[in-house]
């Protein structure tokens, strides 16, 4: 990449840090705040589903803005609205107004995941898209990681932490307008709301196989943050453990994310993807067996981290080999829209089995979802030649 290309994917890479850096700060402390207030635990968890209700909202509508106005304003907005929800959450600290400023968020942070992914997949050369979106993924899941944080600053005055995540938002939109706006390449159908639904038509129809690694990493993230810690409470497993465990995905998940990204740009996006996901159902079905034994149970959190923590950033650049750059748009969209429909459709899932299936192993929900995945993957070989020239 030359110099002006390498700053720009910088700028947007480090953004993405600033994404996840307020996600990852926003789940735990809003649940331990309604926690410590004595609200219901189902009220708590369908607080968590504003962030994904708002980006199932925003989806079908943010595709002709960005071919209208260009990657920078739709980015420049979307972190602006992050940065000033955060703002607000002191000023009022009410249940349904925070759940507003929770989709206002989902809403933000779509908008910039969903112009920088497209915008890095578009100047990406093919043999470099794996490493710089794995890269992307790598700086999301530092910013995640380094969010909870900020909960300290909670016992220092409550709206510390949101001020001070909204000040870091402000900081990252102002490296925003050092770049040079772009728009994506032109498509011949309308930029309506209605063209934008004839493209995810058209969208699906070549490449949804690419679709299921996001809906299935976010299954398993909202399963594993949502559900696991119930599951570990009522089979004795311990909240102290719990506090070990997650962890160990997420750093298995970040110590991965570029070499898989470079051995996908090698060997290819759907062998990779097919690797990774049997060693996930076999590594999830192995902590089933395994759940009695901490030290079991750690291992396999670090190793199936370390294998399906990078599925997200392996499914947008399995989409991207699969469509031409003029349909990139509305893929990344529904990379979008699919993780979504994981994240509210794992806990719920989840919490079904944790409350009916006594006796059968909660990991093995996941464990079963990752192996339907591999088999999809194993029966579907779409031509990419042929799809590349179609749109």
């Amino acid at each position: 990449m030359n110099k002006p290309i390498t700053l720009r994917f910088w700028i947007l890479v480090s953004i993405v840090a600033i994404s996840g850096f307020s996600q990852g700060m926003l789940l735990p402390l809003i649940a331990i705040i309604f926690e410590q207030d004595g609200v219901s635990s189902s009220m708590n968890g369908l607080h968590a589903t504003g962030l994904y209700i708002g980006i199932l909202v925003a989806s079908p509508l943010m595709e002709a803005p960005l071919r209208r106005f260009g990657y920078k304003p739709v980015i420049l907005v979307g972190i602006f609205l992050v940065a000033i929800s955060l703002a607000f959450f002191p000023v009022w600290k009410s249940y349904w107004f925070w759940f507003i400023l929770r989709l206002a968020i989902g809403i933000g942070d779509h908008m910039l995941h969903f112009a920088t992914q497209t915008w890095i997949t578009s100047f990406s050369a093919k043999e470099r898209i794996g490493r710089n979106i794995s890269i992307y993924g790598l700086f999301f899941g530092l910013g995640f990681a380094a969010g909870p944080l900020m909960i300290g600053l909670v016992k220092i005055n409550t709206a510390l932490p949101f001020l001070l995540a909204s000040a870091i938002s402000l900081a990252a939109w102002l490296t925003v307008w050092l770049l040079k706006n772009e728009h994506p390449e032109h498509d011949t159908d309308s930029t309506s709301f209605f063209g934008t639904m004839k493209r995810f038509r058209k969208v699906f129809q070549y490449a949804w196989i690419a679709f299921l690694p996001p809906f299935g990493y976010g299954f398993l993230e909202a399963s594993l943050n949502g559900n696991f810690p119930v599951y570990a409470i009522r089979s004795g497993i311990g909240v102290d453990a719990v506090a070990l465990l997650l962890p160990a995905f997420a750093i298995g998940g970040i110590l991965s994310q570029l070499p898989l990204g470079i051995l996908s740009d090698k060997l290819g996006r759907r062998n990779v993807l097919i690797v990774v996901t049997l060693s996930g159902f076999l590594t999830f079905t192995a902590a089933g067996l395994l759940e009695s034994s901490t030290i079991g149970l750690l291992i396999c959190f670090f190793l199936a981290g370390t294998l399906v923590g990078s599925t997200f950033s392996l499914g947008i650049s399995y989409m991207a080999d699969l469509l031409p750059k003029s349909l990139l748009p509305a893929g990344n969209l529904m990379c979008g829209i699919f993780f979504s429909f994981g994240s509210i459709s794992g806990p719920f899932i989840g919490g079904i089995a944790i409350q009916w299936l006594k006796g059968i192993s909660f990991f093995y929900v996941i464990s079963t979802m990752l192996l339907l995945i591999f088999i999809a993957l194993v029966s579907v070989r779409p031509n990419v030649s042929e799809k590349k020239g179609t749109a």
